[in-house]
């Protein structure tokens, strides 16, 4: 379980990005977080990745404060979670079998364990005829598929996904969320930041509406109302 507790984060102590922000996120829960730039989105996922810390409240994952750990027992809770961008963030020179292989090889995965689960995420989603290609090769919605599969291919408990599909056309952004909802289905725990209405909508999950750092909505089948 993800519990964020009465989360306030302030920049220069000036900029309030996030106010009093409290929710928990369930196992095997997919949950959309909605609003216009600069509600808050972004610094909420920071705060799960602890790559940024609260100025006020705890973030817990697995009943553990995760801003009171080690650097050492940080990098092991972040192998528990995957991470999508908006920018793909895939290695230019390297190919697709290696993109995903390279992710497996820092988390000390075996020759043979790659070799397996590389091709298997591939089929996941739906891009093995690709496996061989660079980026440079591929469309935009092909580059997110390799980041989907890099982010789950070493089974983390949760996918975060920071406006996956704001770099893609309609019909992209339809098929990338057809993926994570397929991913949630297989008993991943989904949290997805977006201010696409049609994303949100097609969903039908729960969502959680930002504004101004603050949750001003909380809906267990919600749809984008600002």
């Amino acid at each position: 379980m993800i519990i964020f507790d009465n989360v306030s984060k302030k920049y220069n102590n000036d900029y309030i990005a996030l106010e009093k922000v409290s929710f928990a996120v369930n196992p095997n829960e997919f949950v959309s977080i909605v609003g216009p730039s600069g509600a808050g989105k972004t610094t909420l996922l920071r705060m799960l990745l602890a790559e940024d810390k609260p100025t006020e409240g705890k973030v817990f994952l697995h009943d553990t404060d995760i801003h009171t750990l080690s650097s050492k027992d940080i990098n092991f809770v972040r192998r528990k979670i995957g991470a999508v961008f908006q920018d793909f963030r895939l290695l230019p020179n390297k190919n697709v079998y290696e993109n995903i292989a390279f992710a497996m090889e820092a988390a000390g995965r075996s020759d043979e364990e790659i070799e397996s689960d590389v091709p298997h995420v591939l089929e996941l989603v739906d891009l093995t005829p690709k496996i061989w290609n660079f980026p440079r090769e591929l469309s935009g919605g092909e580059k997110q598929r390799v980041a989907i599969a890099r982010a789950i291919v070493n089974q983390p408990d949760i996918i975060i996904a920071d406006e996956p599909t704001g770099n893609l056309d309609p019909v992209n952004t339809y098929d990338i969320v057809q993926i994570f909802k397929k991913i949630n289905d297989l008993g991943t725990t989904v949290i997805l930041t977006t201010h696409n209405k049609g994303v949100i909508d097609s969903i039908g999950r729960r969502v959680i509406t930002m504004q101004d750092g603050k949750i001003i909505r909380d809906d267990k089948t919600g749809k984008y109302i600002l």
